[in-house]
């Protein structure tokens, strides 16, 4: 008899589940610190074209005509261009204007966004409780974006780096769902047991998406906007979010998904609202206000009556 999610939850499978939160609040706060020293949509590109290569020993077979990746280029395609080329940039863009707290917190709205596409584009039933839950973690993001101004609640005003970042937390619930529900073409059973060629596959098709907006970036801005600082902060900022932000912490996260499920491992999700506080006040000098306690308190609290059985 296998043990339960509790009893599986050691030291080891604590720390490969906390690890993610840490990587991925350290990715916001270095997002936040790469403004001005590259464009947001180049910086997605740079590191997407950096964790390619770190996987390609390992994954190179996928380029192979007879692995499954070019049979299947609609739905690796899909995938790449939510999670890779949309999410990811669009989250940089929100950096560019919000604060790496404020990030986080309206991405860890995003178990309500996937409640909600859930009915609407698979015909999930929402269950009272589902409702309930999803409504706490609405007023939580709403309290954040009002920054704590009950007067305002009724005509919130979002800074552009929020209004991005709740269309990215959509994009990131559309791509999740499809990750679960089986498409209509089997996926290549050898890329989809191996969470690096998974990866890499999705990276292939992300980045050309990725630089075609790359392109239209360059065409758009200009003056300063338009120039990449190339040094040792741009350079170690980019190793940070290829190595740590995604191999270290995808790799990471599966296996202790894989040891608990991913009931369990979505409480340790919530931490990184957390870490990117406690990140922000010592690296940014942006110290959390009580706005944020309590926004933290009702998208979590409305998390948990959601998945409660």
């Amino acid at each position: 008899m296998s043990a339960s999610p509790a009893a599986r939850l050691t030291p080891a499978t604590i720390a490969l589940l906390a690890l993610p939160p840490l990587m991925w609040a350290g990715n916001a706060v270095v997002g936040r610190l790469m403004n001005g020293l590259i464009p947001p949509i180049t910086l997605n590109l740079l590191r997407w074209v950096l964790v390619l290569l770190l996987l390609l020993p390992w994954t190179w077979w996928i380029f192979r005509a007879r692995s499954g990746l070019w049979a299947n280029w609609r739905r690796f395609g899909l995938l790449g261009v939510l999670s890779v080329g949309s999410y990811n940039a669009l989250q940089y863009m929100a950096l560019k204007t919000s604060t790496p707290l404020n990030v986080t917190l309206v991405a860890a709205s995003m178990p309500v966004w996937m409640l909600l596409l859930g009915r609407v584009l698979f015909g999930v039933r929402v269950t009272r409780r589902a409702a309930l839950g999803a409504m706490l973690s609405l007023i939580g993001v709403a309290v954040v974006l009002s920054r704590g101004d009950v007067h305002g609640l009724l005509a919130i005003r979002l800074v552009p780096g929020d209004a991005l970042m709740l269309l990215a937390a959509m994009v990131w619930s559309w791509y999740s769902w499809l990750l679960v529900r089986p498409p209509a073409q089997p996926e290549p059973a050898a890329i989809k047991a191996d969470w690096a060629a998974y990866l890499a596959g999705q990276t292939v098709f992300g980045l050309a998406w990725t630089g075609l907006m790359a392109g239209v970036e360059w065409t758009v801005l200009d003056g300063e906007a338009a120039h990449i600082q190339w040094g040792w902060p741009l350079v170690l900022g980019l190793l940070y979010v290829a190595v740590g932000a995604s191999v270290v912490a995808y790799r990471c996260w599966g296996a202790g998904v894989a040891r608990v499920g991913p009931a369990t491992a979505a409480f340790f999700a919530n931490l990184t609202p957390l870490f990117a506080g406690l990140m922000s006040t010592v690296m940014l000098g942006e110290p959390p206000h009580a706005y944020h306690v309590l926004g933290f308190v009702l998208i979590v609290g409305g998390i948990l009556v959601s998945s409660r059985r």
